[in-house]
C-alpha cells in the first residue's frame, strides 16, 4: 500500500463508466421494469453506490476513503446498450478512481444478474475512468479522440 501520509488532502473526484450490451427484449424489460426480479436500474444504482464504499475491502492495495458523494447515472446509448456512468468525491490524500471504477462494475453486474433470467449473453463491456481531479498529478480527462468511435462525450442522464 502506498504511503499518503505526508501528501494534503484535496478534493478529489473521479468519473468512470460501463456499457451493457443486451438483446432488443431483454432491454425493453429493463426499461420496463418487469423483470422476475424487479426494477434492476434501482437495485444497480444501490449496488454501485456500496460497492463504492468497499473499495478499499474489495482492492487489495487500495486505501479506504471517506467518501462525500457517490453517483449512479444511467442513459440508453441505442435500443440495447445502456451506458453507466459514476462519480465518487472524496477530501482526501489519494484519489478516488478506483471507487468510481468498481461503482460502475458492480452497478453492471447488479444488471447482469437482475436480466440474466432473460438472456445469458448479456455483455459487460468499456469498463474505463473517464475524467478524475485534484492531487498532485492533477486534472486528467479521457481523449474521446483516442477512445475510439463508440466514445460518448455526453456523461450521465436517467434511465
Amino acid at each position: 500500500m502506498v504511503d499518503v501520509g505526508n501528501k494534503p488532502a484535496t478534493l478529489r473526484t473521479a468519473e468512470a463508466e460501463a456499457r451493457v450490451r443486451m438483446q432488443p427484449a431483454t432491454a425493453a424489460a429493463l426499461r420496463e421494469a418487469t423483470l422476475p426480479k424487479g426494477d434492476a436500474l434501482v437495485a444497480a444504482q444501490i449496488a454501485g453506490i456500496l460497492a463504492a464504499k468497499q473499495t478499499g475491502a474489495l482492492i487489495p492495495l487500495a486505501h479506504a476513503l471517506p467518501l462525500s458523494s457517490v453517483d449512479v447515472a444511467f442513459r440508453w446509448l441505442d435500443p440495447t446498450t445502456l451506458r453507466i456512468v459514476t462519480r465518487a468525491v472524496t477530501t482526501g490524500q489519494t484519489g478516488v478512481e478506483m471507487e468510481a471504477l468498481v461503482a460502475a462494475s458492480v452497478a453492471a453486474l447488479t444488471v447482469y444478474d437482475m436480466c440474466k433470467a432473460l438472456e445469458k449473453g448479456i455483455a459487460i463491456e468499456t469498463v474505463r475512468l473517464l475524467s478524475k481531479t485534484g492531487g498532485k498529478s492533477g486534472d486528467w480527462r479521457l481523449d474521446l479522440g483516442a477512445a475510439g468511435a463508440d466514445a460518448d462525450p455526453a456523461a450521465g442522464g436517467s434511465a
